[in-house]
């Protein structure tokens, strides 16, 4: 969430910034701003809502500097408008913040006790006064900022900008991500590499604890000891700049027919469809044989296919699985098992409930595996192992591609581990990654049901409430298409394990009441057919989505049915991702929402 850009440039870079918070979107935010210096004099430009409103600003009131920071904020202290829009400045600096700080409470009060006036709401403006009263006491602009950091308790990425010092940025991160981009005669911050796509390909992330100072020719990183140190340059492909939404009309939409593509890449990365075997791309450093349980820990989505692979990892390799969502996890003070396994599940990698709990799982003797999107984010290079899933860039704040090439990776993890205990056969296993192989194209034919669904959809959106119903690995996969609903429509829905529905969620249905039943075909059918049935006897509007017929032969007649092309329930959850997808999508679009920026929410969610 939130998004910072800095700019130590050759010409005016305003319109550079406000054009690399651009590429930062994704992340969600609800106000922007802009300061530069010109002769050596602090401007700034702010504005609530989106960067839109930002630019109307600037072509009333241009800034010309050529040193500047940019910032999109997601509201977390005070609302979402330009008083509380970063930067924040005094006489003597700007700084903008992504992240919390924790004690910014008592440190405030602290300050006013010494005369400071707040213009502000936020945590971040006691930062830029607590800087301002070590420069007042003598101190230089970096000396000041080694003083205050230590001071400051929560996540944080910061950088800042001071008055008369044309060659000088000092950036800062303790929790979500930040990264020093090398021009020829430039230099850059931003809250990732993404934002620092159009300038150059060579980026530098700062590590945990570490701070940085930049002038336009070079860059000092100094550890949270404040210990000079040298932190690795890497070159940045330029397939990692290339975002735009193609020939749909939302990302959301262009990720989601994405699928078929990127989850066959994640699988190749894992599968050899030549001996029916699974080949991890890494080393790991223990032995699944060794193992007693694993512990996932993730959230939202994330944690979604974390519940999905606890039943392949409790079915193929006989491991029970222990999970949490991380912001639970991280306070329950789980005991762990000596040398056991955390398997953290994040898009961005800067997740920080995830990435607490990692941080308390290693400290336990646990060994970390990590499931991410982003090879270079802390979680990965906080953790033994990494499983990336090749999802490319997802831009659309709710998670669809990332999903699935997750639960592609779990899939194969949980092969893999089967296979290793002895629980899985040869035989076994090439079955299980054939099925595995067949997704992408199954992928395709269910993208194919679009129409149908838009169709549905339109109904839908007539709906104040929803329920989803699942078993077995179908349950997880109703949780994540209510939490869809939700995210992008803003229509309350609620999935629940179908056996679970006449143990009290039954109270709800009526004739208004539309019922999603998510229904391949595999063992446990029968089940959800008396469940559906339990449904029709109350009039409820079912929703179906399993094999052609199906419904029919559970005796029931549906409002709508999405016939699903036939596959080994095993891969299921994969692929009947993409209809609970569509439905979300289309139904919001019909009501005029947002999809690929919803209200409220952020892509890469950096506190707790």
């Amino acid at each position: 969430m939130c998004g910072i850009v800095g700019i130590l440039g050759k010409q005016a870079v305003a319109t550079d910034i406000v054009d690399a918070l651009r590429r930062l979107e994704y992340r969600g935010y609800d106000s922007a701003g802009v300061a530069t210096l010109e002769d050596g004099k602090l401007s700034r430009r702010r504005a609530e809502g989106k960067l839109k409103n930002l630019e109307t600003v600037l072509s009333q009131r241009p800034l010309n500097g050529a040193i500047g920071i940019g910032h999109t904020r997601w509201a977390t202290h005070g609302r979402p408008n330009e008083e509380n829009a970063h930067p924040h400045a005094t006489d003597k600096l700007a700084v903008v913040h992504n992240g919390i700080i924790e004690n910014f409470r008592e440190l405030r009060e602290e300050l006013i006790e010494k005369g400071r006036r707040f213009e502000s709401q936020t945590d971040t403006e006691i930062v830029a006064h607590l800087v301002t009263v070590e420069m007042e006491a003598g101190k230089s602009p970096v000396e000041a900022v080694g003083a205050v950091l230590p001071r400051l308790r929560g996540a944080f990425a910061l950088a800042f900008l001071f008055t008369g010092e044309t060659d000088l940025l000092i950036g800062a991160r303790r929790g979500p991500p930040l990264a020093v981009g090398h021009g020829d005669g430039e230099m850059y911050l931003g809250s990732d590499a993404l934002a620092l796509g159009p300038f150059t390909s060579r980026v530098t992330y700062l590590d945990e604890g570490d701070w940085a100072i930049l002038t336009r020719h070079s860059v000092e990183f100094r550890d949270e000891k404040n210990r000079v140190v040298h932190r690795p340059t890497q070159i940045v492909t330029p397939s990692a700049f290339l975002v735009d939404k193609g020939n749909h009309r939302h990302f959301m939409a262009k990720e989601i027919h994405e699928q078929p593509e990127v989850v066959g890449h994640t699988l190749s990365t894992y599968l050899d469809p030549i001996s029916g075997r699974v080949a991890l791309p890494s080393t790991l450093p223990f032995d699944f044989r060794d193992l007693d349980r694993i512990t996932i820990t993730a959230c939202g989505t994330a944690y979604y296919a974390g519940l999905i692979a606890k039943y392949w990892f409790e079915q193929f390799a006989r491991l029970p699985v222990d999970i949490d969502v991380a912001s639970e996890f991280r306070y329950r003070e789980a005991p762990l098992p000596a040398k056991g396994l955390m398997i953290v599940v994040s898009q961005s990698g800067e997740t920080a409930d995830t990435l607490a709990s990692l941080r308390y799982a290693r400290q336990n003797g646990q060994h970390i595996l990590s499931v991410v999107n982003v090879q270079t984010s802390t979680i990965a290079r906080e953790s033994h192992v990494v499983t990336p899933t090749i999802a490319g860039p997802e831009m659309g704040v709710a998670s669809t591609k990332a999903f699935t090439c997750q639960l592609a990776t779990l899939a194969a993890l949980a092969i893999y581990a089967g296979r290793a205990r002895g629980h899985l056969s040869e035989t076994e296993e090439r079955r299980l990654v054939d099925a595995l192989m067949t997704v992408p194209g199954l992928m395709n034919e269910a993208l194919k049901r679009e129409h149908a669904i838009e169709t549905l959809s339109r109904e839908l959106s007539k709906a104040r409430d929803v329920l989803y119903l699942g078993r077995g690995t179908n349950f997880p996969l109703a949780l994540e298409g209510a939490l869809k609903l939700k995210e992008i429509s803003y229509i309350h829905a609620e999935g629940y394990a179908a056996g679970e529905l006449k143990h009290g969620p039954i109270a709800l249905i009526d004739e208004d009441m539309p019922v999603i039943v998510i229904a391949p075909r595999d063992g446990i059918f029968e089940k959800t057919a008396s469940n559906m049935q339990e449904v029709a006897a109350r009039a409820g509007r079912i929703i179906f989505i399993g094999e052609g017929g199906m419904a029919g032969e559970a005796g029931v007649h549906p409002m709508a049915e999405i016939a699903m092309p036939a596959m080994d329930p095993f891969v299921a959850p994969i692929v009947y991702a993409v209809p609970i997808q569509l439905i979300a999508y289309h139904t919001a679009l019909f009501m005029g929402k947002d999809v690929d920026q919803p209200r409220n929410l952020a892509k890469s969610v950096t506190v707790e």
